[in-house]
């Protein structure tokens, strides 16, 4: 059975690219569908920022075809902002609108937004509200187990905004005051999945890093697709690789270093066509190191990559280092 959000079809268990904060912008993103993610998220973007119209929150709406389907996803904590924002995101274009209430950091939770509405669950649901009656589009939410050990209470959210008219959720595995630490427990993923009342789609979130977790959580706690987040970061054939295992049973040879050169320098060219050459090289730099991760002897590769502030000699030093390596020598 594929799996629907609204009309949109993502497939039979769909592989969705989380949003993350300084990663999931449009270059990242082009690398991840090119190696199979299903369904993507921008940027979590500030309803204040849209309707002040900031400038930075504005960038995050781009948006272009190959990406789609592809959710902008908005985060605030005033009801009326939040829906003016929806209005503002539905205008530039996207599939879906996703809600995040999820996000753990202080500088948004502790501002009433992001995870800190699983405190205020009556808000929360008047929130979804208006955004769902705001736009023509699906809207769907991405959140948490609770807030902390002794509430969570996931499970009466998910029949909640199910009720408002939200059409898929993705739960990330943890409380807010875990934030990324301990282990993700999806158990609780399952008892909602579970819950005869829930029939949207319900995606499992946190700690999938392999493709032996994604094929393993798959069947023991039966959720209708996976997000992926911080293991597609230098490695967005993590997709490539569970689609083919899920169809063929057979996993596949991780990249090699000639793959690893050609998708930085497609992520490069990536960024540099939205930001302009200055920051683009610069806005790059964070990728290196993981798309050479378990490589020996990097690092002067990596110092010299992050300190050039030309397109001509980074292309240089890449192309150098596809020279230098053995393909045996990707350690995995």
């Amino acid at each position: 059975m594929p799996v629907k959000i609204g009309n949109i079809d993502l497939g039979e268990f769909p592989l969705l690219l989380a949003p993350m904060e300084d990663v999931s912008d449009p270059p990242f993103r082009f690398v991840c569908k090119q190696n199979g993610a299903d369904l993507m998220y921008t940027e979590f973007i500030s309803s204040e920022g849209l309707i002040r119209d900031a400038a930075k929150s504005r960038q995050k709406l781009d948006i272009f075809e190959y990406e789609r389907p592809i959710g902008i996803q908005i985060f605030g904590s005033n009801i009326e902002s939040m829906r003016e924002a929806t209005e503002i995101a539905s205008q530039a274009g996207p599939d879906l609108i996703d809600i995040n209430y999820g996000c753990p950091v202080k500088n948004v939770a502790c501002k009433g937004a992001g995870a800190s509405l699983l405190k205020d669950i009556d808000k929360m649901v008047k929130m979804t509200k208006a955004v769902v009656e705001a736009t023509h589009l699906p809207v769907t939410v991405k959140t948490r187990l609770g807030w902390d050990d002794n509430s969570k209470n996931v499970y009466e959210v998910a029949e909640r905004l199910q009720d408002v008219g939200i059409k898929a959720l993705t739960i990330h595995g943890r409380t807010r005051s875990q934030m990324y630490k301990g282990q993700a427990d999806w158990s609780l993923i399952r008892e909602v999945k579970r819950n005869p009342r829930v029939a949207i789609p319900i995606f499992g979130n946190g700690d999938v890093d392999s493709v032996e977790k994604a094929a393993n959580w798959r069947l023991e706690y039966e959720t209708d697709g996976i997000m992926i987040g911080r293991a597609a970061i230098g490695y967005p054939w993590i997709f490539r690789e569970i689609k083919h295992f899920f169809n063929t049973g057979e996993l596949l040879p991780g990249p090699t270093i000639t793959e690893r050169v050609e998708v930085c320098l497609t992520h490069l060219a990536k960024s540099i066509a939205w930001k302009g050459e200055k920051t683009g090289i610069f806005e790059m730099r964070r990728h290196y190191s993981n798309y050479f991760k378990g490589t020996p002897n990097f690092k002067e590769y990596r110092m010299k990559l992050v300190s050039l502030e030309d397109v001509a000699s980074i292309f240089e030093v890449l192309e150098e280092i596809k020279g230098n390596y053995n393909e045996a020598e990707i350690l995995q």
